[in-house]
């Protein structure tokens, strides 16, 4: 079966050039969680929370901002269309793959065959409730939180509807304490990991893809309930590399005007890295992260990234996490 074809509402740019000229810059905030004005609205988030057209094949793509959303995206619809490039390289990605959440939400598009493939960075309380009592999947892209960090903060000086993150020190003070878009990842992903173990969800990290990019395109695939040959399998490998889509207009986002996403400013797809975060944290910084990271990730498995960090142990500690949101009905 053919996987999804454009929607036409994201036909033209000159859609998204009127939109990105209303970006102030600046959050507004829904059930205790900052959004960035202009793309979303609390109409456009209680939408999706609460739309009921959700179908027992769509396939939903969940990530914390700058876990790989992207690279997964790009994964899902090679492995729909077995391999075969063409869609990627001819549609834009935000197309193949909508928002739910966004003013111009997934759940709007008319006409979209299926299996659907939409996209949200929504935490599992605000998701869409008619989900939770159907079949459609939901693969949930897990990253180590201090390269989210680190992507987040260069994201956040090209992207035109984002506040200006400030310091580097100061963007690490509000990612810890929950105040940057889409709220705190410890919430985010606590409440969608409980969901492990339901035959329709798949958690995977951006670590396990750079390690094995193989072995967890054949588990996505298996997830989807599609068998590629070695042939197949071979070539979502090859066009989902990172370089292969940093050289993919249609995955890129250079087509998106500078008024909403500023190339000159950097790169959407930076470096594709695991780690980049040694670069750039301070030792302080480290350990300041790692203090309210013990605390928060308490009594969790270990995840690819809590081998990585190696950091002095100081005598404070953070505050012991509140309960984190509970999956939906």
């Amino acid at each position: 079966m053919d996987g999804p074809q454009p929607p036409a509402p994201w036909e033209a740019l000159e859609d998204i050039l009127e939109l990105s000229q209303k970006l102030p810059g600046d959050y507004f905030w829904y059930k205790d969680i900052p959004f960035p004005l202009g793309l979303y609205s609390p109409d456009s988030i209680s939408q999706a929370e609460n739309a009921l057209d959700v179908r027992d094949d769509d396939i939903f793509i969940i990530t914390f901002p700058k876990s790989g959303t992207n690279w997964m995206i790009e994964i899902v619809c090679l492995i729909l269309k077995n391999g075969d490039p063409s869609w990627i390289r001819s549609v834009p990605i935000w197309e193949r793959a909508p928002w739910c959440e966004t003013i111009m939400s997934a759940f709007n598009l008319p006409d979209q065959p299926s299996p659907r493939i939409m996209s949200s960075h929504l935490p599992i309380q605000l998701f869409t409730k008619a989900f939770f009592t159907s079949k459609a999947k939901v693969i949930y892209l897990g990253r180590n939180p201090r390269d989210v960090v680190v992507s987040l903060y260069h994201y956040s000086k090209i992207a035109g509807q984002l506040k200006d993150p400030g310091t580097p020190d100061q963007f690490l003070q509000n990612f810890l304490k929950g105040e940057v878009q889409f709220g705190s990842w410890f919430d985010h992903i606590k409440g969608w990991i409980r969901m492990q173990g339901k035959e329709n969800f798949l958690f995977i990290t951006y670590e396990e893809l750079q390690q094995d990019l193989q072995g967890s395109v054949q588990r996505i695939s298996e997830f989807l309930g599609r068998t590629l040959d070695e042939e197949a399998l071979g070539s979502v490998v090859a066009h989902s590399a990172f370089s292969s889509m940093k050289a993919n207009a249609m995955s890129n986002y250079t087509l998106l005007p500078p008024s909403l996403l500023d190339h000159r400013q950097g790169a959407f797809l930076r470096k594709g890295v695991s780690g980049d975060w040694k670069n750039h944290f301070t030792v302080a910084q480290s350990e300041a992260f790692d203090r309210v990271y013990r605390a928060r990730m308490r009594g969790l498995p270990a995840f690819p990234w809590d081998e990585t960090p190696k950091t002095s142990e100081t005598p404070e500690d953070a505050e012991p996490d509140a309960d984190a949101p509970r999956p939906g009905p």
